[in-house]
């Protein structure tokens, strides 16, 4: 009998373990599935207001009060990929391969330039940098070819865009349309005497996500904005597409701001190439560069606050670290995704195990 016990145990640990690996293999197949639904599903949060203002407001029924959001939504997704032709077409011929020498001399002439009002020659960088055992020059160094692959690679991320757009759209549409659905075949999963708390759960987290959302867009257009007017002002070429650009850097937490930063004035740079560094290149640098730091403070002593406060209702410290601890376990992506998810987790507690105190205490005011 004992035997019987053991090899039933060994049998059933098995089993989970083959269980575990294929449901790990599954979801590897599917990844990019998730990652449509994922976006769908932010997608739907963002539109979830606007809908909700056609129906009550306006009386519009739910599938016209969907479709005109969807609509607005491509709209807006449409209008931002034009933008971004003007900025393709013109930087096509530097970054195309024919044209890498062409690339790579005005890099040398941007890094020359640098080193000469300094009052520092290549040569005495290389030995500085080098101990004099460098004969080329720093840019002679710079290896070019990640280029090509890296445009290789974005060409085949491009081909496959369409197939992304059309599913995050068709299912983001089903999300806002069928919730209701949606929600009802979730909670069947459910066992019944948890069906009020998990009702509470997913209205409490649509609700603050979809503020959240809100509120990161609306932090993103301010940065825009700031940006814009900067690069306008200073006269650097394809402004309002480099300003959209590096205000969407910030939805990755205090990474994207520093990655943002050095686009812009590495492209503010680039725009005035062929004028006096000393003249015209640094100081326009150090104007975008002064807009920057503007837009930041902007954005962590009002924005932030704001979004935080109203939105996710958690401290700054905490959120802060939270972001840092999720960055450190999954990176980039862990960063973007640390905020909400860190709310969800905050709603189910709540909802689940507010017994315990130390629940009450990172929930409270949720």
């Amino acid at each position: 009998m004992k035997s019987n016990t053991i090899a039933r145990g060994i049998l059933k640990a098995i089993a989970v373990f083959v269980g575990v690996v294929l449901l790990c293999f599954f979801i590897y197949k599917v990844q990019s599935v998730i990652a449509y639904v994922v976006i769908a599903g932010v997608v739907a949060l963002l539109g979830r207001p606007i809908v909700a203002l056609l129906r009550r407001k306006l009386k519009f029924p739910n599938t016209m009060a969907v479709i005109f959001t969807m609509l607005v939504i491509f709209g807006l997704l449409l209008g931002v990929l034009a933008l971004f032709i003007p900025l393709l077409s013109d930087q096509g011929d530097n970054l195309s391969f024919l044209n890498m020498k062409d690339m790579q001399n005005a890099l040398d002439k941007l890094y020359n330039q640098i080193t000469g009002y300094f009052g520092a020659s290549p040569k005495v960088v290389d030995k500085l940098m080098e101990g004099g055992e460098l004969e080329k020059n720093l840019m002679e160094e710079l290896d070019m070819g990640f280029v090509p692959k890296f445009l290789n690679s974005l060409f085949e991320i491009l081909s496959s865009f369409g197939i992304g757009l059309f599913s995050v759209l068709f299912i983001s549409f089903f999300f806002l349309k069928d919730s209701k659905f949606i929600q009802g075949v979730l909670l069947k999963i459910i066992p019944k005497p948890y069906e009020t708390k998990a009702i509470n759960s997913i209205e409490s987290i649509k609700n603050l996500l979809s503020r959240y959302f809100v509120g990161l867009t609306f932090q993103i257009l301010i940065l825009f904005v700031i940006y814009s007017v900067v690069l306008l002002v200073v006269g650097v070429e394809n402004a309002i597409v480099i300003a959209l650009l590096c205000a969407l850097f910030n939805i990755i937490p205090y990474l994207g701001p520093m990655i943002g930063a050095g686009v812009m004035v590495l492209l503010t740079m680039i725009s005035f190439l062929d004028q006096d560094f000393s003249l015209v290149i640094l100081p326009n640098a150090g104007y975008v560069l002064l807009g920057v730091v503007i837009g930041q403070l902007v954005d962590n002593f009002f924005s932030q606050p704001l979004i935080f406060s109203h939105s996710v209702k958690s401290h700054p410290l905490e959120i802060f670290l939270v972001i840092v601890i999720a960055g450190l376990l999954f990176g980039v992506v862990g960063m973007i995704v640390a905020v909400p998810g860190y709310t969800v987790v905050k709603v189910i507690l709540k909802e689940f195990m507010l017994d315990y105190r130390w629940v009450k205490a990172i929930t409270k005011g949720l």
